[in-house]
């Protein structure tokens, strides 16, 4: 069964980056089977971008169409640590956990909650860690402020998918350049709330079977088309920008050459609890992807802010 839309969105973990489009931001791009792709949206904010994206969706599944939502990322962290947090061996449940903790309006202006929460859920390991990095003058009760302070908290440092995808950064490490902690944190508990939102007519993949859902969300790491992404951009335009609407593009011809559902479809078993990246062993047909004809067709160009665009949730 096939997509009708495919979103892509850049997360970040951050405070809000004001009303003009900068990087290290969040931002979205969507791409229709029948159109090229709509411009890129940036989204100041957290708060912003759960209120776009619930009223996106909602007007795509309105509309009859069926969604690939694509965010970047990780869905899950190394076996074991869910079931240390919430009691099993469930990520959607971990997803649950952090939308009690870090609900909305919390940390989207600049509080960073996110580390005195990785700071508690220390407490709950031996040693010190996983977590680290503190992005705070002050100190985050229980959360090292460098990795190699770190020590004896028995878990992995990468999931599978970060040992095969070179160069990923590990969930743990909540700032810093290139780094996903806070992003995984804040991404999962939006995420949670649509899940709550749109009820069974929403699968994540690859934890929950996916073919008959009218939205499906999935991990993508726009690295796996950095050569494709650095060729692809626009003169002056925001990185951010071109890897949401290079993505989406790459997505929609991967569907358009039929390899999107083979994707899908491979897996390995520690998917089930850690999550997996959308595209990770298939790296040469998602980037043979964006050439095709209909990777070409959805590419589009430019960007507008959250205010000027509203053409993806019409």
């Amino acid at each position: 069964m096939s997509f009708d839309s495919i979103l892509v969105v850049d997360w970040s973990g951050g405070a809000d980056r004001g009303p003009r489009p900068v990087k290290d931001a969040i931002w979205a791009a969507l791409a229709r089977a029948e159109r090229p792709a709509f411009p890129p949206v940036y989204l100041r904010n957290r708060i912003a971008a759960e209120d776009w994206l619930a009223r996106t969706l909602t007007a795509e599944r309105a509309n009859g169409r069926r969604v690939l939502a694509a965010f970047d990322f990780p869905f899950g962290y190394p076996a074991g640590f869910a079931a240390r947090v919430v009691g099993r061996p469930d990520p959607l449940a971990l997803w649950d956990f952090f939308a009690a903790e870090l609900p909305p309006g919390r940390g989207a202006a600049g509080e960073p909650c996110r580390f005195a929460l990785a700071g508690r859920l220390n407490g709950l390991f031996p040693g010190i860690g996983p977590f680290w990095f503190n992005g705070r003058r002050d100190e985050a009760p229980g959360l090292p402020r460098k990795g190699r302070a770190r020590q004896g908290h028995a878990m992995e440092e990468r999931r599978l998918a970060e040992h095969q995808a070179k160069g990923a950064f590990t969930c743990w490490q909540m700032g810093g350049a290139g780094a996903v902690g806070s992003q995984a944190m804040t991404g999962q508990a939006a995420l949670a709330r649509l899940r709550a939102r749109f009820g069974a007519d929403l699968a994540v993949w690859p934890f929950q079977p996916w073919a008959g859902a009218g939205i499906v969300l999935a991990e993508v790491w726009p690295s796996l088309l950095a050569r494709e992404i650095a060729a692809g951009m626009g003169r002056d335009e925001v990185k951010d920008a071109a890897q949401v609407r290079l993505l989406a593009a790459a997505l929609a011809g991967l569907q358009a050459e039929g390899g999107l559902g083979a994707a899908l479809d491979s897996v390995p078993p520690a998917a089930a609890e850690e999550g997996w990246i959308l595209g990770l062993g298939h790296e040469v047909a998602f980037a043979r992807a964006l050439l095709s004809p209909s990777g070409r067709a959805a590419v589009g160009l430019g960007y507008c802010s959250a205010i000027q665009c509203e053409g993806p949730a019409a």
